[in-house]
């Protein structure tokens, strides 16, 4: 059922009522027809209007049962209109679905839709817009309500969900509202047992999240987004700071255990969310320390690893048990795990550097790296590396502005970028980058390496051509081509590639699993279920995405958990109502960077202090510092709390 009967999503008006054909696909609407594919979507109402996509529906009844649900379920009550307005369209809606409403009462639904223009925040206020157009475009089946020529025609079911455009950027899909809420009313503890609801590592994400939500903040078209990220970390560093003992207990045992492969990100929250409900949780992870790919390939200026420690220890102190130097595939294999645990999650990550491809990077040349994540984690371990005065780095994501960064800081008097695109079309974060240039790290751009350049079996420097930009690519961004005969020679004395990372997944190698692999070497999991194809092993992170982001992976550890909770105890394996209007809500989209916000501008944001300058390329010492608690009040009150509620009617 993808044909749409009539729609106002958008303030775009299509009626197919009396003839005509429209798809969702036409109007690039990304509402689903299957709900968990078991039933049917009938209709759509939201935020921005709504979507009928089967004539039967009663788009009275349902419009009643969405301000119901938005008055006794979502209305905060903390303002006179949402909360007065929210509860006369209530009463009024149910007073017309009963047979006992007047036709003046269509004028009250359209004019308090007006009135709640000036609501506490945009829930109440978008709640009214679909209530609004129901009125407006069904005024006849009102009518025939009002003349007691009908009765309410209610779906199989309704399904809402409460939602904001940073919630639902975010893969976590935290409240960020309610946690920012908290912080503006000096409640630190409050905010944390908020953001520990989706994420169990909030030290981590405070600090290393690239914060996608930001770009989808509402307060950025009038201003400057609110800084989201940092307001996580003024939250976490309150609780260690003041030496607070964390309040989660465990729920009682159930007697199912489970192997959680990885102490990353994934694996972390994972293990965290089982342990709450009770499940036996134990990990074992490569590695002699927690954190993956965060504990040895950021380095501690950014993520200063006791914290990271600190985020473990909370975790283990849930009843989980880590052990590490474990190594899946070559001290057990996972059919062992799979015959001795109820299930399994794999959280591998993405430890296996891409060639660069050219001339010579198999040759086994001395000052030649195998890849930016293996530099950073030798470092990070202490093992025996060494940084030499002229360091060349290929690549412009992350990996690569920590590689010339560590490098700095590791002795080389010259650290160099190499990158085959402009600093406009980078993928490291812009703040990164700037942070690198601050510490004078040398940036060739609009440059590819060709071959490396030795001499007696050491590299003496790396050859490259000059490139230019065409045509956009399949990332949208524009494909650097050759400039033929433009080579030239970078003298350095070490290359190490950072181009980006694969998932190792050769202890899949050693029997057939039926785990389904990409062509990018990730796991294939089912559904957003996160299980594989082998029922009772899931999978979650890098190894099932691909090099991504720390936030990313604690959002898959959360559904992994969730799913397999329901797993261990129903045997089910399936999305709850709250995963599934997660996944419709992400898909339709909840930010509109077209919108015209109604909010005087001119509150910037909040800046947390930071160590300025090349000197600090010296050392290990965190960059960004803490945010005072004052100055993070100040930027808190600049949230808009943009929540909007959406609901779905199924058969």
């Amino acid at each position: 059922m993808s044909e749409i009967v009539f729609s106002s999503w958008g303030r775009k008006i299509v009626d197919n009522r009396e003839g005509g054909s429209t798809d969702l696909a036409s109007l690039k609407l990304k509402i689903p027809t299957e709900y968990l594919s078991k039933k049917e979507v009938r209709a759509f109402m939201g935020w921005d209007g709504f979507v009928i996509l089967d004539p039967k529906v009663d788009v009275v009844a349902m419009a009643a049962e969405y301000m119901k649900r938005i008055q006794e379920k979502h209305c905060c009550g903390k303002c006179t209109p949402g909360k007065k307005g929210t509860r006369v369209l209530q009463d009024t809606l149910t007073r017309i679905i009963s047979g006992q409403g007047q036709e003046r009462d269509l004028d009250v639904i359209e004019n308090l839709a007006e009135l709640m223009q000036d609501c506490k925040c945009t829930l109440c206020m978008t709640a009214a817009i679909p209530v609004q157009d129901s009125v407006k475009h069904f005024r006849d089946a009102y009518l025939e309500y009002l003349a007691g020529k009908r009765q309410p025609e209610y779906a199989g079911a309704y399904i809402d969900k409460l939602t904001a455009p940073c919630m639902d950027t975010c893969p976590a899909h935290i409240d960020i509202p309610a946690y920012i809420e908290e912080i503006k009313n000096y409640r630190f503890d409050e905010s944390l047992e908020r953001i520990r609801e989706r994420m169990a590592i909030p030290a981590v994400c405070g600090r290393v999240c690239p914060h996608p939500c930001e770009t989808a903040c509402r307060r950025a078209l009038v201003d400057e987004p609110v800084s989201i990220m940092v307001m996580k970390r003024v939250a976490s560093d309150h609780e260690w700071m003041h030496h607070r003992r964390p309040p989660m207990q465990p729920k009682p045992a159930t007697g199912k255990k489970v192997m959680v492969v990885g102490a990353g990100p994934a694996g972390l929250t994972t293990a965290y969310y089982l342990a709450l409900e009770g499940h036996k949780v134990k990990i074992i992870d490569m590695l002699n320390e927690p954190g993956g790919t965060v504990a040895v390939g950021i380095p501690d200026y950014r993520m200063p690893r006791q914290l990271l420690r600190r985020e473990a220890q909370i975790v283990q102190d849930l009843g989980v048990e880590i052990e590490y130097g474990v190594k899946l595939g070559r001290d057990l294999s996972l059919r062992e795990l799979k015959e001795q645990y109820d299930a399994v999650f794999l959280g591998t990550g993405a430890f296996k550097s891409k060639p660069m491809g050219v001339e010579g990077e198999d040759a086994g040349y001395e000052g030649f790296s195998e890849g930016g994540i293996n530099y950073l984690r030798a470092v990070a371990l202490g093992q025996d590396v060494k940084t030499p005065k002229r360091v060349v780095i290929v690549g412009g994501g992350n990996t690569a502005i920590d590689c010339v960064r560590v490098a700095l800081r590791e002795g080389a008097e010259e650290s160099i970028l190499v990158y085959r695109r402009t600093r406009n079309e980078m993928p490291a974060e812009s703040y990164e980058v700037d942070d690198a240039d601050e510490e004078n790290v040398r940036f060739e751009f609009l440059v590819n390496p060709t071959r490396l350049v030795t001499e007696n079996n050491k590299i003496t420097g790396v050859e490259v051509i000059k490139m230019e930009l065409g045509e956009p690519d399949d990332s949208g961004r524009r494909r650097p081509q050759p400039v033929k005969g433009s080579e030239y020679v970078i003298p350095c004395d070490m290359v190490i590639p950072a181009i980006g990372q694969d998932p190792d997944l050769s202890y899949l190698e050693d029997g057939d699993y039926g785990i389904k692999q990409t062509r990018w070497s990730s796991i294939v999991t089912n559904n957003g279920t996160m299980m594989t194809d082998n029922e009772g092993i899931f999978a979650g992170g890098d190894c099932e995405y691909g090099a991504m982001t720390v936030v990313l992976a604690v959002g898959h550890g959360k559904r992994a958990a969730s799913v397999m909770h329901r797993y261990l105890t129903d045997g089910e394996v399936t999305l709850n109502d709250e995963e599934a209007m997660e996944d419709i809500m992400n898909r339709l989209g909840v930010f509109d960077p077209e919108e015209k916000i109604p909010t005087l501008g001119g509150l910037k944001r909040e800046h947390q202090p930071k160590l300025e300058g090349a000197e600090r390329a010296t050392n290990y010492e965190e960059v960004e510092k803490a945010m005072p608690e004052s100055q993070a009040v100040v930027e808190a009150d600049r949230c808009l709390r943009c929540y909007r509620v959406g609901m779905v009617a199924v058969d």
